[in-house]
């Protein structure tokens, strides 16, 4: 499945945000460019999320900048990037519990057909509610329905949790077939991106450690 979006970049610049008295990125830089993959590495508590969230808009930064294809958005509330093409899916509550399978994908698009083909495991599961669905079911819902919008930017948060290590790589595959900007945040680099062209920041304590390709990763101890 491929979108028909052009070339963007999305960037965080000396980007700082505190929650309460707690600091949970310290000054981050990395630029994100599309089409193209960009993971965002780090254990719980790194500000992997964080990142994420700064740049969809849905936590304000207490210094620095967001930048859109050289335009600064760091004061553009989070509809309005999402209504110029910026899709979030986050870790949790990505899918709408109440609503079936076919009405959460309604909301993204009238024909559900290119979501069901990604994933044809949903097509049985379309009048169940999403939220009795398993894990990895309702992360194939959430996925699905992004694609359906045709982002410019997607920013997924451990797409393929819970999900079978066949789903997982269809995921992936299905993810880096998008012509977008795509950030991915994860535990550890997917061995399904480990031959792939993507670039990689590793997060500690809110701070970059580490950036460059994919391929370097595997060589790094620790990483």
């Amino acid at each position: 499945m491929t979108t028909n979006s052009t070339a963007t970049t999305v960037e965080l610049r000396r980007a700082r945000v505190r929650y309460g008295p707690l600091e949970a990125l310290h000054g981050v830089t990395l630029v994100a460019p599309g089409p193209g993959l960009t993971v965002l590495l780090g254990r719980n508590g790194s500000g992997r999320t964080t990142v994420l969230r700064a740049l969809a808009g849905t936590v304000r930064l207490s210094a620095g900048a967001v930048v859109w294809d050289g335009t600064d958005v760091t004061r553009m509330p989070a509809f309005e990037r999402a209504r110029r093409g910026l899709c979030l899916v986050p870790e949790r509550r990505a899918v709408f519990g109440s609503l079936t399978v076919r009405e959460n994908l309604a909301l993204a698009a009238s024909d559900p057909s290119p979501a069901l083909d990604a994933y044809p495991a949903l097509r049985p599961l379309a009048d169940r509610r999403a939220g009795t669905l398993s894990g990895g079911e309702q992360r194939m819902l959430a996925v699905s329905r992004a694609l359906l919008v045709r982002p410019r930017v997607l920013l997924v948060d451990e797409p393929a949790q819970g999900m079978s290590p066949a789903v997982a790589a269809r995921t992936y595959e299905l993810l880096a077939s998008l012509d977008a900007c795509v950030v991915l945040a994860e535990q550890r680099l997917p061995p399904a991106l480990r031959d792939r062209p993507a670039f990689v920041y590793e997060l500690r304590r809110g701070a970059v450690v580490f950036a460059g390709e994919a391929g370097e990763v595997a060589r790094l101890p620790g990483v």
